[in-house]
């Protein structure tokens, strides 16, 4: 990418006027949803929409979880009435495993994957091999609205025949790979096992997946830059990864533009501290689809500072596991929300973790609480607290405030099995 090039003015803005813009349009983008949606409009009931213009305010706002959206559309079907836009009017729906329906609606660029294209340096007239799937899912769709935005070349190839794969990309002499890292492997192992020439290939945008970072260092030595998306069906592009002229990736993911960013405390809608790992809650401005406050499972934490490509939205660090814990414990499961629970009747815990430990049969449940100077009676009301909200009995243990690790877990099985 060239240097000091971005996709529009948005990106530079100053944080602060970014973030006025963003609750200054969100109490009209609220009636919009309420007025629209059917869902909204009792999740939304009884709200002064108006005084919702603000973090604090906001995060009074009941959560939607991304896992909960299956029982939706059962309940409402076929998209459990969370869209704004009549299914009629919408342009396509997508099925996920489940099944999950995923509406995209018109307009060019609905998913806003340009912005993700650009920041990874692709331009007007650049060919791109689309290795996502094409069928009931919406990941090639989602390439298809940015690279028509910006004026690429797309081959539609699909995912599979990869000694295909590899005629094409040697054939065409295509730059761009967008696909997930694993197929994006698979690809460059067939050039190598055929004796084709794919050094056309420079460019690689990932997702879906992990991306190990022994691949992208091992595709960096074949002179391909890989740059990684955060994106999912229900939202499209969440955060994108930028590259430097000297095809070095910056640290981080940057928020997408028309995104509210909340990181909460998994199994619960209370904000962490900066810095913390908690879930990913966005609050997207999609007008056809308006999800609010949605919980998506994800874990990862704010990344300080801005990104040395000069785009100045928040950053998160990346995907860092999945915030929907819970275990079994003397074969009643416990989860992350009962965890939650236990410590919204007791907000003088700081944070907490439960960890289970012991042998089969004798299961041992102790909550690890930080607490400054825990008053007399604090640990019994715990104990009692715990044993309410998830019917077993536990231990309470107080730790010094700062000591548990900062990996997003509320919940902790240490025990062992054969």
């Amino acid at each position: 990418m060239r240097p000091g090039q971005h996709y529009d003015a948005l990106e530079t803005r100053d944080p602060a006027v970014r973030e006025a813009a963003l609750f200054a349009a969100l109490p009209a983008h609220l009636e919009h949803a309420r007025r629209n949606a059917p869902y909204f409009a009792r999740l939304l009931a009884g709200v002064d929409i108006a005084g919702v213009n603000s973090r604090a305010a906001l995060a009074r706002l009941p959560l939607t979880r991304k896992s909960d959206l299956g029982e939706l559309q059962k309940a409402l079907p076929p998209l459990g009435g969370l869209n704004a836009t009549p299914v009629e009017k919408l342009a396509r729906l997508f099925v996920s495993p489940g099944p999950v329906y995923d509406p995209e609606g018109p307009g060019a660029d609905w998913w806003r994957t340009a912005r993700g294209l650009y920041a990874a340096g692709f331009r007007a007239g650049d060919l791109l091999i689309n290795t996502f799937a094409y069928h009931f899912t919406p990941a090639a769709s989602m390439v298809e609205g940015g690279a028509r935005a910006l004026g690429c070349v797309l081959v539609p190839a699909g995912t599979g025949q990869t000694e295909m794969q590899v005629q094409t990309i040697a054939g065409l002499r295509v730059p761009g790979f967008v696909g997930t890292p694993s197929f994006l492997k698979l690809v460059v192992e067939k050039a190598d096992e055929m004796g084709a020439d794919i050094a056309c290939l420079k460019r690689a945008w990932v997702g879906a997946e992990y991306l190990p970072p022994a691949l992208r260092a091992a595709m960096r030595e074949r002179g391909i830059v890989v740059t990684q998306i955060f994106a999912s069906a229900d939202l499209g592009l969440m955060a994108y990864e930028s590259a430097n002229a000297d095809g070095s990736v910056n640290e981080g993911m940057i928020v997408e533009e028309s995104m509210i960013l909340e990181i909460v405390r998994p199994g619960s809608g209370d904000p962490v501290a900066p810095g913390e790992v908690g879930e990913l809650v966005f609050t997207s401005f999609n007008r056809d689809y308006p999800l609010i406050r949605f919980a998506t499972g994800d874990l990862s934490a704010v990344l300080p500072g801005a990104s040395p490509c000069g785009r100045s939205n928040v950053r998160i660090k990346g995907w860092m596991g999945r915030a929907d814990q819970s275990t079994k414990v003397r074969a009643m499961f416990v989860t992350a929300r009962q965890v939650a629970e236990v410590l919204r009747r007791h907000p003088e815990v700081a944070r907490a973790r439960l960890v289970v430990e012991g042998e089969t049969g004798s299961d041992r449940m102790t909550l690890r609480c930080e607490a400054t100077a825990p008053a007399d009676g604090l640990a019994a009301a715990l104990v009692a607290a715990l044993r309410d909200v998830t019917k077993l009995r536990g231990e309470v243990e107080f730790v010094a405030p700062g000591s548990l690790p900062n990996d997003g877990k509320v919940i902790e099985d240490l025990r062992k099995y054969d």
